[in-house]
């Protein structure tokens, strides 16, 4: 697995103590969304469709700061809209990385290149790097052709300086089992610090509602697409705890953690998760509170998330479900890079 130790260690550290002070809600990801504006009209993604009064909208540096120490999440996310359309991100990443926070900007990679020498290469800022699959594929799910080869090449260049470098790939309804594998190697031959996958799921704002994937088919798909990895035959360098490669699969039966990924923007504290357009909150400790949890997941019988599977839910789920003593050895080996 790809997971910074340093990271791996300080999260282990930061659930230890959740457990300890006896709390059952609390994040562990904040997704910080400083800006809705995007420079792609993805098929798959509806923030480009807010109204423009908010497209012209940019959390401050100052609100985002906030945000996290309301917080309190180890790790944070920047995804967007395009996070390096903000005209002060760089003192945004400079803030959090001063915070020991460990963050992942998520970026499409065609402005990134020329926007490397804005930061500073450290262990705890990520660049993660949309890519859903080569070249054709990915070129017709962000709907503009040439993109792949910009975003390999802002990938190199940034491997080049030192920084931390990830991908994030979301798979469709429709995917090929090998052609995603094939992939895989092709960014395995990349020297990347991880891969992050996760199964597309219906995101109400999104222009493409025909390729989101339903619950069991997720898990045949993924069950394909993972199996030279799970038999040994491929070491794929995944950004994930095993567990939650084993939900994808079907071998583990998870619950939703909807709270360990709260999000924040500029109309403020997403209920109940960045999937559903439920209204805000002005406050994370109104989230917590004032939200009705058990309406959430997939035991909820809330059709709105009957075939949810994807990472932001279940991944905090697989997180804790690796403190468990019987489940601790297997993420320490893969931590490792022994087992899987």
């Amino acid at each position: 697995m790809a997971i910074h130790l340093q990271q791996a260690l300080e999260v282990g550290k930061y659930l230890v103590a959740q457990r300890l002070k006896g709390r059952k809600q609390f994040p562990l990801v904040l997704m910080l969304e400083p800006l809705f504006r995007c420079n792609l009209a993805c098929p798959g993604c509806g923030k480009i469709q807010h109204p423009k009064e908010i497209l012209k909208q940019n959390l401050t540096p100052e609100q985002c700061f906030a945000a996290v120490e309301e917080c309190g999440a180890p790790v944070v996310s920047i995804p967007g809209g395009e996070p390096l359309m903000h005209p002060q991100i760089d003192e945004i990443v400079q803030g959090l990385v001063e915070r020991r926070k460990f963050v992942y900007l998520c970026t499409n990679g065609l402005l990134l290149e020329k926007n490397l020498d804005k930061f500073t290469p450290s262990p705890y800022l990520t660049f993660s790097v949309h890519l859903d699959g080569l070249k054709e594929k990915h070129d017709q799910c962000v709907d503009r052709k040439g993109v792949f080869e910009i975003a390999v090449k802002a990938i190199r260049a940034a491997k080049a300086k030192g920084f931390r470098v990830t991908t994030n790939t979301t798979v469709f309804d429709g995917a090929d089992p090998q052609e995603m594998q094939e992939f895989f190697n092709f960014l395995d031959s990349l020297n990347l610090d991880g891969m992050m996958i996760s199964p597309g799921y219906s995101y109400a704002w999104a222009p493409d509602q025909d390729h989101f994937l339903q619950r069991e088919q997720t898990k045949a798909l993924f069950r394909e697409i993972l199996a030279p990895f799970k038999d040994g035959k491929r070491k794929w360098n995944f950004n994930h705890n095993p567990l939650f490669l084993d939900f994808l699969t079907g071998e583990k039966d998870y619950e939703c953690t909807p709270w360990g990924s709260p999000s924040y923007s500029v109309l403020g504290w997403q209920k109940p998760c960045y999937l559903l357009n439920e209204g805000y909150y002005d406050t994370f400790q109104e989230l917590l509170d004032e939200t009705n949890w058990e309406n959430y997941g997939h035991k909820s019988g809330n059709p709105k998330c009957a075939d949810c599977m994807v990472h932001c839910g279940y991944e905090p789920t697989a997180a804790m479900d690796a403190m468990e003593p019987g489940n601790i050895g297997r993420s320490v080996g893969a931590l490792l890079g022994i087992g899987r």
